[in-house]
């Protein structure tokens, strides 16, 4: 209970927020790749049943692999929701191949959308926005699809580091989701700073957006590795809070948590009845089995607020 305490719950008036806070960390989603995958001997031992996995799609990675993943955790009763990068995926023919099978193969009917970070795409397919145009995800019966959100900008969308395409996607988005039958929500990229986060929602929720959003957040691992990542991520101003809890010594060694940035995002909901921000995403940036156990232990410490 510790970490409650150091983040604010407990005290007057943060009731509210711990509820919020349960309710985020029970629905949280987190991610695998199929190598990572391998190697988890149980993942029913790690996470609870009908927890939504994202298994990541790199570069390089064949289907085969993708859909077995798929089939593996959906037979462990997981919701199993595979990334389609499209700039990995040829033509609308391809990607047709690759719904089918993780429909036919996996029994799975949903999908994170991405463009992909390859340079030079394989084929005519650019973006998730290309993928959508096809018609396939409704003719095939996907009705949940989720889409990325990047609320520190995204240079290789906005090269002149305003948002002004990003936001244009995601009103196409919200048109689609509106004009279908398809269950959206924006997941976005780790952050380790709620502020921009809750600006950036704010901003679309004024703009007309209503998909709900899961804030990606990184679980627990060193600052150098967490640091690496945010780096070659393209994480923006909130890498200064990693920067600055690297000049202190005393702080240097310890495993970054993602405590604070989750309690603030909770306090925010609690007081914001309409925000969009729904629940996080983890990024087990630091291993799935301390990604899993942060959150076990959070969710477990809050279990009173919810009995409450």
């Amino acid at each position: 209970m510790a970490w409650l305490e150091r983040f604010g719950a407990g005290r007057g008036g943060s009731e509210s927020s711990n509820v919020h806070l349960a309710k985020m960390l029970e629905n949280h989603s987190i991610e695998v790749m199929p190598r990572t995958a391998a190697k988890i001997d149980d993942f029913r031992a790690l996470l609870p049943a009908g927890t939504r996995i994202y298994i990541a799609h790199i570069e390089g990675t064949p289907i085969d692999d993708m859909v077995a993943t798929a089939r593996r955790l959906r037979d462990d009763g997981f919701a199993a929701m595979p990334h389609l990068p499209a700039r990995a995926i040829r033509d609308a023919a391809e990607l047709e191949q690759w719904l089918r099978r993780y429909r036919d193969e996996a029994g799975v009917e949903e999908a994170l959308l991405l463009a992909g970070g390859m340079k030079r795409p394989a084929g005519n397919l650019h973006s998730s926005i290309d993928m959508l145009k096809t018609g396939l995800f409704d003719r095939l019966g996907f009705r949940r699809l989720h889409v990325a959100g990047h609320p520190e900008g995204n240079a290789d969308i906005d090269p002149d580091g305003s948002s002004a395409e990003a936001d244009k996607a995601l009103l196409w988005k919200q048109a689609y989701s509106e004009r279908t039958d398809a269950e959206m929500a924006i997941v976005t990229q780790f952050a380790f700073d709620a502020k921009p986060v809750i600006a950036w929602a704010e901003r679309l929720r004024g703009a007309g957006v209503t998909m709900p959003i899961h804030v990606g957040v990184a679980g627990p691992a060193k600052l150098q590795t967490l640091i690496k990542y945010a780096v070659a991520c393209g994480v923006g101003p909130s890498l200064k809070v990693l920067q600055r809890r690297a000049l202190v010594v005393s702080r240097l060694m310890l495993p970054y948590e993602p405590d604070e940035v989750v309690t603030a995002l909770a306090a925010y909901g609690a007081a914001s009845p309409d925000s969009l921000i729904e629940r996080i995403h983890i990024f087990p940036l630091g291993g799935i089995k301390a990604a899993a156990d942060w959150a076990r232990e959070r969710r477990d410490a809050l279990q009173p607020a919810l009995a409450g």
